[in-house]
């Protein structure tokens, strides 16, 4: 087929805002389309994406971000913000909660959790499941906190009488919770802790991190008494990377209020980012630092799809997506990181890899059969294992088949023999 009439067998279908045919023999289509139209060279390149995030994303969500240059103050996108803030309520079952959406990776919210909220020389309680509990740790120590850890062996979670008893030792100002940690693919009980934390604790704010959970594992915020919840954009929120995303609870608001010290950050301040989301959310424009204009409109699209959907069906379909997976992987004698199931997230699987074929070797038969996952994470551990993501539209809508063809493609490797994939539509 020419190019031109390529070019105009695709505009039939597509409505296109500009169009570039150099004398090369490559040109370029900048298309705006409702349906997801590639030209065949870039489909067989895309190999589906089954690492713990970024995740596949729907095709309205990557729609939504599809547009021209839009100003942070024009009345569209102050709708479009205020509405996701709105949204993010109803996501972290949070009805009282302050939402704050910043542009950067979710390791930003850490940031700001600990400057907001924490003073020099105040203790904290980490309640450690792998390398994202480690982390936390150290950006907890670079403002001044006092870290203790509360650990487990590798793939295990601590119990409720190990935290028990180190809320015990102390006052602690705060406690963080890795909710999966996707080092390990360890899930650990949020509900079961926090309560422990009211009765022991009180005072002690509780924080969560949920990068690998929120949206997909079962988090009642508001209910289950935790002070801030923190995420991602590029995970089961369904969104391309970019946002840093929390909500707070009102007690933890008024902490950061009433702090001594000033927060010892400038981007990251309270301070300086409330009266921004509140002002959004009242559909009034306002400007501290530019918000990421494009993620936040397929934010708010994506917000809109996981409500409609019910966080509760979200929640079955992870855990049945979850259980899909590591069936299949037990059923061919692999093993599972986590030590049990009871321990195990159903937004990842983490698996050793089998005795008798090479990590390396394994992962790229997985990815010559058009899937990508991920190799192991944990620097102890990392040459053991590899990890399987299945979030959002993977999880969520199985006539995509990503679960089928991920397994297809590890079948195919484990045998040496690498399965023949159906064209991705």
């Amino acid at each position: 087929m020419s190019r031109a009439l390529f070019v105009r067998t695709l505009l039939r279908n597509t409505r296109a805002t500009a169009v570039r045919i150099t004398p090369s023999s490559t040109f370029a289509l900048h298309i705006r389309s409702r349906t997801y139209q590639q030209s065949s060279v870039n489909m067989s390149a895309h190999k589906l994406c089954m690492i713990p995030g970024p995740v596949e994303f729907d095709q309205a969500v990557l729609d939504a971000m599809s547009t021209p240059a839009t100003s942070h103050v024009s009345p569209n996108f102050i709708e479009k913000f205020g509405s996701a803030l709105e949204l993010l309520r109803s996501v972290f079952l949070a009805p009282t909660g302050q939402p704050i959406v910043v542009a950067g990776s979710g390791t930003l919210c850490w940031d700001m959790v600990a400057a907001n909220l924490l003073e020099p020389g105040e203790d904290v309680l980490v309640v450690n499941t792998g390398v994202f509990g480690d982390w936390f740790g150290e950006c907890l120590q670079v403002y001044g906190a006092k870290v203790h850890h509360v650990r487990a062996a590798f793939g295990d979670r601590p119990t409720l009488e190990q935290i028990g008893n180190a809320l015990a030792e102390r006052k602690y100002k705060m406690i963080t919770i890795t909710h999966v940690d996707t080092s390990t693919g360890v899930l650990t009980d949020i509900k079961a802790i926090a309560a422990l934390v009211k009765e022991k604790s009180p005072d002690t704010l509780i924080v969560v991190d949920g990068v690998c959970s929120v949206g997909a594992e079962e988090l009642r915020q508001e209910e289950w008494g935790i002070d801030v919840a923190l995420t991602a954009s590029q995970k089961a929120i369904g969104v391309p990377p970019g946002l840093a995303i929390m909500v707070a609870s009102q007690r933890a608001l008024q902490v950061a209020d009433q702090r001594k010290a000033e927060p010892r950050t400038y981007f990251g301040s309270f301070k300086k980012w409330l009266p921004i989301m509140r002002n959004y959310e009242a559909r009034k424009p306002s400007y501290f630092a530019t918000p990421a204009v494009q993620l936040i409109l397929a934010l708010e699209q994506s917000l809109r799809q996981l409500v409609d959907q019910g966080m509760d069906a979200r929640f079955a379909k992870h855990r049945e997506a979850s259980k899909i997976v590591k069936d299949h992987l037990e059923t061919k004698g692999l093993k599972l990181v986590p030590v049990n199931r009871e321990v195990a997230a159903n937004t990842l699987t983490a698996v050793y890899y089998p005795t008798n074929v090479p990590g390396p070797e394994l992962l790229q038969k997985i990815g010559a059969g058009g899937v990508v996952v991920a190799g192991g994470l944990h620097p102890q551990h990392a040459a053991k294992y590899f990890r399987i993501g299945h979030m959002n539209v993977s999880a969520v809508n199985p006539n995509n088949n990503h679960i089928k063809q991920t397994l297809q493609a590890v079948d195919g490797a484990l045998k040496g023999n690498i399965p023949v994939l159906s064209a991705r539509l």
